[in-house]
């Protein structure tokens, strides 16, 4: 069983969490609707993320809707101690597997009791306001109703750190102007680099920035290129991609997801890959499209 090293930690709210963490949208079914295809693994890897060190698992209630949150309740409760949960409201499913937005005040509070519901929480510690934008692209217009929604669900003590999920940095720099900014968690990856400069002001103000979507985005000639570098240090493209993430700024957490345990230890061990600095160029140099 890999092991995260505790040493590689950033604060996620008030509190250090290993920068590898998890992802749980992978264990609801296809399309993340409906029960996954093997319950019982999708138990034992939660079960074995957490014994691994991981200690920042990412959920939602419309992952599946209300799949993932039952599993990890009942994976983990009684929960660790050090474990900490986000979740996301602003978005329900439909019947037709769909996504649309749910963000009106009444509706972020009641999704916001559906999760501490269904994961057993009479707080959250963190919940990440997911603005819907566009597909998986964040849009520009104004989110203050939504966050001083968020901000009164946070006064009332129902959440206790705040986040933003599919946001570009005008809509980040608004909520902060009407309450602290925990996390921000949108696309970014080695080819999908619009945040660039968002991350490092976060990374000044000492604020999580999550990626999602690690290998999205990506043409044939990019994924070619990544898999020859992975090739070469014995790594898998995914694994490759997750250690420069790491090494790209200090303040990046991961939450790879997975419904198999064997991909989670394929994962984790991520962690163990140290880029040289010529490695790291060449992975860079991908998303300009310049022969690596």
């Amino acid at each position: 069983m890999n092991h995260i090293s505790n040493g590689d930690t950033f604060l996620l709210g008030d509190r250090s969490v290993n920068r590898m963490g998890y992802g749980a949208m992978q264990l609801a079914g296809p399309g993340v609707y409906g029960p996954p295809r093997d319950r019982a693994e999708a138990v034992a890897v939660l079960r074995e993320a957490v014994a691994s060190g991981v200690n920042h698992i990412d959920t939602s209630d419309y992952y599946g809707p209300y799949v993932t949150n039952e599993i990890i309740r009942e994976a983990l409760q009684p929960y660790a101690d050090e474990l900490i949960i986000v979740t996301k409201v602003g978005a329900r499913r439909t019947e037709d597997k769909g996504w649309v937005p749910w963000n009106r005040p009444e509706d972020l509070a009641q999704g916001l009791r559906d999760n501490l519901e269904r994961l057993g929480f009479q707080q959250m510690y963190a919940a990440n306001l997911r603005i819907m934008g566009d597909g998986h692209g964040p849009m520009e217009g104004s989110i203050a109703d939504q966050v001083e929604a968020m901000a009164e669900l946070q006064r009332q003590g129902m959440v206790k750190h705040l986040g933003l999920s599919n946001v570009t940095a005008a809509q980040v720099e608004e909520a902060q102007d009407i309450a602290p900014i925990a996390c921000v968690q949108n696309m970014y990856n080695l080819v999908h680099r619009d945040d660039d400069e968002l991350i490092d002001d976060l990374a000044e103000q000492g604020i999580a920035y999550v990626p999602f979507f690690p290998l999205g985005g990506f043409s044939p000639i990019q994924s070619d290129a990544l898999s020859r570098i992975a090739a070469e240090i014995g790594a898998t493209p995914m694994q490759t991609a997750l250690a420069w993430l790491l090494q790209r700024s200090p303040n990046i957490l991961l939450i790879p997801g997975t419904s198999s345990r064997a991909h989670l230890r394929e994962n984790l061990a991520a962690t163990e890959l140290r880029l040289s600095e010529d490695l790291f160029e060449r992975l860079d140099a991908i998303s300009e499209g310049v022969p690596v």
